[in-house]
């Protein structure tokens, strides 16, 4: 790299160049090469600009102070590049933004100056007059989209979304009063909007008037600026257990985003109600369970007012939304802790059949190790954890499940499709043959239409296992349903040539076989317009 120097050799020649220029070139030069470097998600050359535009505390949001794509790549003495196709900018090599990465002493406090630069554009009278702009029903990435695009503010996003974690690394006196200038109304700024849009939220809102409570403890919670938070929860007539427009108190936002900081300053304050339930019917636990934040689960776990098995709305417990995730740790310091083993939510779904259907096979081996789990539990639905690791194609979890005794592989649903149906049904050859080895699993079971594996299979074009079953000499492959269709009328109506010239090869194979209403598999395929099947089945 750059004849030999080293990464840091390098480094310090791009800076030493940079730096090396007169006045405003040098600033302007080393200001991009910090947001390039600390910025949380790669920038447009459109945001880089504007973010180089900004006056830190400043209310003038003007073009003019807004450098040109050439002049930047200028002052950057060519350490810069844009890709043509994204418009997002590089430095030439990602090795150099990796280094200054760990070496923040390069730059002057690069991510609270970030935050001031964000908070500052928020802060402008420009965007806060976007506060009550379209109230549409905008959604996820769409709405970013559109908002971009109606406040010609190519920083509007970035802002919004980041700023929150710039503060959080580094928080200067100035970000903080700059952070509580936005709060004032922070519900009703469009940031808000974006932010909540945004990720994994992904709210939906008719209006603005949806935005309400979503305040600036909130906001700081969510972020997991501890400062702040600290600051905020002194204010006279602070409302630590405020609901906000998601049904959110901050102490949901704080432990679903594993801010352990914000979690135990707020536990720490008198009339805080740990426990209290957020969107869709989730406690902070929950929500920290889910996520996998030990930190933040150990600290609500110590207080006596935290039951382990609040569920939400889908009844779901903290332990069922760790073990379906796949959170071990998280599991292990539930069922450390008292939590129900085997509490199935309104479906009748346990714990296991989470872990099983997700094929995390630790979690189950856990369960299944515990007196207090039933391993062969059906939901509603009649379907067992192996029916959902069968039917998910986890063979793994479902050879952990057969090693039980306890445990029925042929044990059928209340549609009466076995664990084998499933496998067949959705092509997980490995399942199958797991399954096909055992002497106390019927091959040709059918579910409550009358339909085999081998039918299942054939009319969903799942090849490789029609051969497998094919291939076994207690597979019928011509066992009609209870409305007389064969598996070749299946594959036939669905257009599944490789299936049916697989059938077609059986001598017990009749292709002329009609059904209750006397349809052959020639009409399903002419019917359907299957041409290739037709040629198959008339040659």
């Amino acid at each position: 790299m750059a004849d030999g120097l080293g990464l840091e050799g390098a480094c310090n020649e791009m800076l030493g160049r940079v730096k090396a220029q007169e006045g405003e070139k040098s600033k302007l030069g080393m200001a991009a090469l910090m947001w390039i470097s600390y910025s949380e998600r790669p920038l447009k050359i459109d945001e880089l600009c504007h973010a180089l535009g900004v006056g830190i505390g400043s209310t003038d949001l003007g073009s003019d102070n807004v450098p040109s794509i050439g002049t930047l790549l200028t002052c950057c003495q060519g350490f810069v590049s844009v890709d043509k196709e994204t418009s997002i900018v590089r430095l030439i090599h990602p090795a150099l933004r990796e280094y200054l990465r760990v070496h923040p002493e390069r730059f002057d406090r690069p991510h609270a100056t970030i935050a001031e630069t964000c908070l500052s554009h928020l802060n402008s009278p420009k965007i806060r007059a976007l506060s009550t702009g379209p109230s549409d029903n905008f959604c996820g990435r769409h709405f970013l989209k559109y908002s971009s695009f109606y406040s010609g503010a190519p920083l509007l996003e970035y802002s919004s979304l980041y700023w929150g974690a710039h503060a959080k690394r580094d928080l200067s006196d100035c970000g903080k009063q700059l952070a509580l200038k936005l709060f004032k109304d922070y519900d009703g700024h469009i940031s808000t909007k974006l932010l909540l849009n945004a990720g994994k939220w992904r709210f939906c809102f008719p209006g603005i008037d949806k935005y309400s409570g979503f305040g600036g403890l909130h906001c700081a919670s969510f972020f997991g600026i501890v400062d702040m938070v600290a600051s905020l929860v002194e204010v006279q007539g602070c409302d630590i257990n405020k609901i906000d427009c998601m049904g959110n108190t901050p102490l949901v936002w704080a432990a679903s985003n594993g801010h352990e900081g914000v979690v135990k300053i707020l536990l720490g304050r008198d009339g805080i109600s740990p426990d209290k339930r957020g969107d869709w019917g989730r406690t902070p636990l929950w929500s920290a369970a889910y996520y996998g934040h030990e930190g933040v689960l150990k600290a609500l776990l110590e207080r006596n007012d935290v039951s382990p098995d609040t569920p939400d709305f889908n009844g779901r417990t903290p332990l069922w939304a760790a073990a379906a995730d796949g959170r071990e740790r998280v599991a292990k310091i539930l069922l450390g802790r008292g939590a129900i083993a085997d509490r199935s939510d309104e479906y009748g779904r346990t714990p296991l059949s989470g872990a099983a259907e997700n094929g995390h096979e630790e979690i189950a081996q856990i369960l299944l190790g515990r007196d207090d789990v039933a391993p062969d539990e059906p939901d509603d639905d009649g379907r067992t954890p192996l029916h959902y690791a069968a039917q998910k194609g986890h063979q793994g979890a479902v050879e952990i499940l057969l090693r039980r005794e306890d445990v029925d592989p042929e044990k059928p649903s209340i549609r009466y499709r076995t664990p084998l149906w499933s496998a067949a049904c959705c092509g997980h050859e490995g399942v199958l043959k797991t399954l096909l080895r055992r002497n106390d699993v019927d091959p040709d079971a059918p579910d409550i239409d009358g339909r085999t594996p081998l039918w299942a299979a054939a009319a969903d074009g799942r090849e490789r296992v029609t051969k497998i079953l094919l291939g076994r000499n207690d597979v019928g492959p011509d066992l009609p349903d209870k409305y007389g269709r064969t598996p070749l009328s299946g594959a036939a109506e669905n257009g599944r040539e490789g299936v049916v010239k697989m059938l077609l090869e059986r001598d017990d194979v009749n292709p002329d076989k009609s059904d209750n209403n006397g349809r052959t598999p020639l009409h399903y395929a002419t019917r359907n317009g299957h041409e290739g099947v037709e040629e198959i089945l008339l040659g």
